[in-house]
């Protein structure tokens, strides 16, 4: 959140190094979805700070500005005069409570745009108390000033000259709209998502140029700023009250080992490391955020590394809309060095009218790099989704299903959800009574689609579009999260 003038580094040398690292096995560790109210972990500041929070801010924050509405957490900046100052607003922390050392943290923002404003989800360092601040390391996931249509991701330090250091990166971005913004951080790198796809990174691997402080726990905030060094002291009276809304906040820590994205995870299309001759827009499909356009003809995508855990044969679908059809796509790993097959895009009647198509493909167990070439565009891409076909057997397969609901119920503290991919009726098995427990499930992009008092244990999924999703079931200390596609 604080700004500064950046020192020049030699750090973006660096991003190149290591680019294809395996996805990682997150399980979610922490979370608030501001269902009924603000959790317990989190701790409000107030006031003015020193020198306006050491940025000249103008407004002075109080924990009235923060509030529930309609299951979202609102902070609002309003023009009002408070203890000596003409604005206020909110801005509110874990520190104390809670704090992590790596992991994913995302959160689920929209927000105003507007001249004077700046909103901000950050992270600083559990030890600011004592070694002060940047020595403690600040980590900004999203930030954004005025009007613009733009979010920005920086970290702050102390480098190894003993000098302020950062290094910011950003990326366009409709900042009224819902997005997902997330870092993913671990023991080599700093890296900086919009609604999954990759805008920036950093290498801190050793504690490079004095990075060690990112090898330290680190805390979450929250605010909304009115004015200050970095946007500037111009502000539109219009803009109030404006009101940042957070969807929710999710920690996610590395569960060990690799995850498998071809077991149903879907692949956001933007998503790719690399790619020729294509864009990114807004999409209207179900779950929102942004689809690859502008697919023409010898055009590509190039995707991180993924782990295929089993040789066998492979589902793979393909989210996509076409004008008037013709398109056709080529599926490929490692640069074509495999190709897998071709698939014929239909037309669909629009550029925004979605439809799924797929094919099974062969693939031997190992890690690769999957690619998508275009034979011939004229189409659009929204997400792709791989599914070993043995799994989607299972629920056809009484056997089977039974060996597997028996290994899960065992595994997972006698709690199980089949059949996975499902049609129109989940079916929960549980070692304990659903009674007086919260049934919610959340979309590939986080938002709550439904939330259920389980009377008994079979939860209607008709009405879902096809996609990936996560239930999540709480009774009183317990909390299991399970994952399902339809």
């Amino acid at each position: 959140m604080k700004k500064f003038l950046p020192t020049c580094l030699l750090l973006g040398a660096l991003t190149t190094l290591q680019k294809n690292t395996q996805a990682q096995n997150w399980q979610l560790v922490w979370q608030d979805e501001f269902t009924n109210s603000i959790g317990a972990d989190w701790v409000f500041e107030t006031g003015n700070g020193s020198s306006g929070w050491g940025n000249n801010e103008l407004e002075y924050y109080r924990r009235e500005n923060a509030t529930i509405e309609n299951g979202q957490l609102v902070i609002t900046a309003k023009r009002e005069s408070f203890g000596g100052y003409n604005y206020t607003s909110a801005r509110m922390k874990t520190q104390g409570k809670k704090s992590w050392k790596y992991g994913k943290i995302e959160a689920r923002i929209k927000m105003p745009a507007f001249s004077g404003i700046w909103p901000a989800f950050w992270m600083l360092g559990d030890n600011i108390s004592t070694v002060g601040w940047p020595d403690c390391g600040e980590i900004d996931i999203m930030e954004h000033i005025n009007a613009e249509n733009r979010t920005y991701g920086t970290p702050h330090w102390r480098d190894h000259n003993n000098n302020y250091a950062s290094y910011g990166g950003n990326t366009a971005c409709t900042v009224t709209d819902y997005h997902v913004y997330s870092i993913e951080w671990d023991a080599n790198y700093i890296r900086w998502f919009l609604d999954g796809a990759k805008f920036h990174e950093m290498y801190i691997g050793g504690g490079i140029n004095g990075t060690s402080e990112f090898h330290n726990n680190q805390f979450i905030l929250l605010n909304m700023a009115v004015g200050g060094n970095w946007p500037g002291f111009n502000i539109d009276l219009n803009g109030f009250p404006a009101k940042m809304y957070v969807d929710y906040v999710r920690v996610y820590q590395d569960g060990g080992g690799t995850n498998p994205n071809p077991t149903g995870q879907t692949i956001q299309a933007e998503s790719y490391t690399n790619m020729s001759g294509v864009q990114t827009e807004a999409t209207t499909d179900a779950g929102g955020g942004t689809n690859v356009g502008w697919i023409d003809a010898n055009d590509w995508m190039a995707y991180g590394a993924i782990t295929f855990p089993t040789s066998g044969t492979y589902k793979v679908e393909y989210r996509v809309a076409s004008l008037s059809g013709g398109g056709r796509l080529s599926l490929d790993l490692n640069a074509g060095a495999i190709v897998l097959g071709q698939l014929d895009v239909p037309s669909t009647g629009g550029w925004q009218n979605w439809t799924t198509i797929s094919h099974n493909v062969n693939i031997t167990a190992g890690t690769y790099n999957p690619g998508i070439f275009a034979v011939a565009g004229g189409w659009n891409l929204n997400w792709i989704r791989f599914t070993p076909l043995s799994t989607a057997k299972t629920a056809t397969t009484t056997g089977l299903v039974n060996t597997l609901i028996d290994n899960s119920l065992q595994a997972n503290k006698g709690f199980t959800i089949y059949p996975n991919p499902v049609q129109q009726q989940l079916n929960i098995l549980s070692g304990e009574s659903l009674t007086g427990g919260l049934i919610r499930i959340f979309d590939i992009n986080g938002r709550q689609v439904i939330t259920a008092r389980p009377a008994s244990n079979k939860l209607d999924v008709s009405k879902l579009a096809p996609g990936v999703y996560t239930l999540q079931f709480t009774k009183g200390s317990t909390k299991i999260t399970k994952e399902f596609i339809k």
